[in-house]
């Protein structure tokens, strides 16, 4: 018995000691996310470099191994160059077919789009996007065949080819019925792009300033960006710091003198992107009015205003009015139609709430709530709250 009430005893106390390592260790996470939230985002994550450049690649190919829903070169509205593709491309492999005897409906002319990898070296995959330039009415289960991928001055940085996913389907029976998910005529290679060269600019040299470019043009941002190089690695040797905000979205960073070769400076660029800024965000109402989306920033704020909403109903009806002549299957008169508008009005008991100075997104979203209104009267409350000083951020309007 003293055995037993000794073990339940220890038991007990592992129990007590476990919850309270786990509410010790839940503290410190707590703690620990509201550190990194106060402290902010890295650098790397509102900001790039600025000799990192990407040039903008597009060519012209072929899909072959479609079902029946390529592009059809023997309709007056046919794609005449993809006949003239097949047959270019059968002569470069010896065989010589007149362009008038092919009858293919396997094979779509397609434009092929894609980008250079940042820091991408010679045999770096990347994906490449596909788009139907004929007539074809989906590119579901096709390969692309190899296509030179060249920039805007007709350099050559790459080639593309592989299977095509488009991640839906486009059927159609001949009676006229149609099933469609997703577009069909515009799909992806995965990996199927590789780099054969190397873009300039990738390689930064470490004897010139570096330069980051934040995603979002911002003063303030822009200076808390270098205040916190600045404070991370110290005063110089003259007495000045690393970085300096050049303008709104450029901060120039100066390697230190313990930077010696190209593997230090990518040691420091690491470091630096880890560093962690509280970005300072526009207010913004951002409205689609085509589908009824209000989004709004927490840094939006009002000033007090009175919201009232009322709704008018007008309802307005046609009703026919037949007369006809006196007597029966007369040939002395005629049937005559007229018609007789009956307007009525009715106007809803006017709503009204009252915001306080200094309310936020969510006081108004309670207000609003309140009354009752949809996402299109919401919109055009909040047009009414601009045009009348009470919102103080930008209303964008897409």
């Amino acid at each position: 018995m003293g055995f037993g009430n000794r073990f339940n005893c220890n038991k007990r106390f592992g129990f007590k000691l476990m919850r309270r390592y786990l509410f010790l260790l839940t503290v410190f996470v707590v703690f620990y996310v509201e550190q990194l939230v106060a402290a902010g985002v890295r650098v790397k994550d509102i900001s790039r470099i600025e000799n990192v450049k990407q040039e903008l690649l597009v060519g012209y190919g072929l899909v072959v191994g479609l079902d029946g829903t390529g592009d059809r070169p023997t309709s007056r509205r046919g794609a005449i160059f993809t006949v003239q593709s097949i047959s270019n491309m059968l002569e470069r492999f010896g065989i010589t077919v007149p362009k008038d005897q092919i009858r293919t409906r396997n094979v779509a002319a397609v434009m092929v789009t894609a980008r250079t990898p940042a820091f991408g070296r010679v045999g770096t995959r990347f994906d490449v996007t596909v788009s139907s330039l004929g007539d074809a009415t989906s590119l579901e289960g096709g390969t692309l065949l190899l296509t030179p991928l060249t920039s805007a001055d007709g350099t050559c940085y790459g080639v593309a080819q592989g299977p095509v996913s488009i991640g839906g389907y486009n059927i159609e029976t001949t009676a006229g019925e149609k099933v469609r998910k997703n577009h069909a005529l515009v799909g992806r290679v995965p990996n199927g792009g590789v780099l054969e060269k190397v873009p300039p600019g990738e390689n930064f040299d470490i004897s010139t300033p570096l330069r980051l470019i934040l995603n979002e043009p911002d003063f303030v941002t822009a200076t808390r960006v270098a205040e916190a190089i600045n404070k991370a690695y110290g005063l110089d040797s003259t007495g000045v710091g690393l970085a300096k905000p050049i303008n709104a979205s450029v901060i120039e960073v100066r390697f230190p003198e313990f930077v010696k070769t190209i593997e230090d400076g990518v040691f420091f660029i690491a470091s630096i992107e880890t560093l962690r800024v509280r970005p300072d965000v526009e207010a913004r109402v951002v409205i689609n009015e085509r589908t009824g989306t209000i989004v709004a920033g927490g840094n939006v704020k009002l000033s007090e205003v009175m919201i009232s909403h009322g709704t008018l109903t007008i309802h307005i009806r046609r009703r026919p009015v037949i007369s006809q002549p006196s007597a029966p299957f007369s040939s002395a008169g005629r049937t005559v139609v007229s018609y007789i508008t009956e307007t009525t009005v009715q106007e809803a008991e006017a709503k009204t709430a009252v915001v306080k100075e200094t309310a936020t997104v969510s006081d108004l979203a309670q207000a609003l709530n309140e009354l009752g209104l949809k996402p299109r009267d919401i919109i055009a409350i909040f047009q009414a709250i601009k045009e009348a000083g009470a919102l103080n951020a930008r209303l964008i309007i897409m």
